[in-house]
């Protein structure tokens, strides 16, 4: 099998150390490997159907977790932040043009509400930026080994990245527009914190109190972000 993510197999119940998933014996016939601390399958999961460790992931299933970040190849950090970015952009400016309630055709009107919607998509940028400089803040003041080289911090931001994957149902919840989508959308926003600090203490393996300090200081920062452009008069 290939390099994972984090530089080395883990026991996705233990978080051991392993050297390999499973053994080839060649003519289809595959054996996973056990692990010598815990005495359980290393990763239980390269058995499953995709659908199946989807599903363990949303339910925030700490093996699920430790089979993604370490025991694969998932490269889709970078694409995925730029559309979560889009969504959450494009959710702003929706509302935001609902609350204009202006249908002037003018060529002028057009081009202001296309700078909008880039104005929001910075805005999303620079709330998403000050959550994760005040997570690796908190991190590095808590537990700073826990970021002492550079390979780490990219891991843990690829990991905090690809567990912002809740943000994709901003788009349904706008879509079905209805009475609770206000409440769905908190309700999102919690999914993905949750999902957040699930992969600090899957990469980390934190204590749920530091994983929550280090959350909390990166919503903090978030909403002090939010809270500068409102004393601007923008509309975030």
């Amino acid at each position: 099998m290939g390099e994972p993510g984090g530089g080395g197999y883990k026991c996705v119940e233990c978080s051991q150390e392993a050297p390999e998933l499973y053994r080839d014996y060649q003519r289809g016939v595959l054996r996973i490997a056990i692990c010598k601390s815990c005495q359980k399958p290393v990763d239980k999961y390269i058995e499953y159907d995709p659908v199946i460790i989807l599903i363990n992931a949303i339910l925030c299933k700490t093996q699920a977790y430790r089979h993604i970040l370490f025991n694969t190849q998932i490269n889709i950090h970078g694409k995925l932040c730029i559309f979560c970015l889009l969504c959450e952009a494009y959710l702003r400016w929706l509302q935001l043009q609902d609350s204009s309630q202006n249908t002037d055709p003018d060529d002028l009107i057009r081009y202001a509400k296309e700078w909008d919607f880039y104005r929001m998509f910075g805005i999303a940028s620079l709330e998403q930026t000050a959550f994760l400089v005040g997570i690796f803040t908190a991190l590095w003041l808590a537990r700073p080994e826990s970021l002492k080289t550079k390979s780490d911090f990219i891991f843990l931001l690829k990991a905090l990245l690809l567990s912002s994957y809740g943000k994709l149902l901003l788009i349904p919840a706008v879509i079905w527009e209805h009475d609770y989508t206000p409440l769905c959308l908190k309700l999102i926003k919690v999914f993905v914190l949750t999902s957040n600090s699930q992969a600090i203490r899957v990469t980390v393996n934190l204590s749920q109190k530091l994983t929550l300090l280090a959350i909390l200081s990166g919503f903090i920062l978030e909403n002090g972000v939010v809270y500068f452009f409102q004393r601007m008069g923008w509309n975030v």
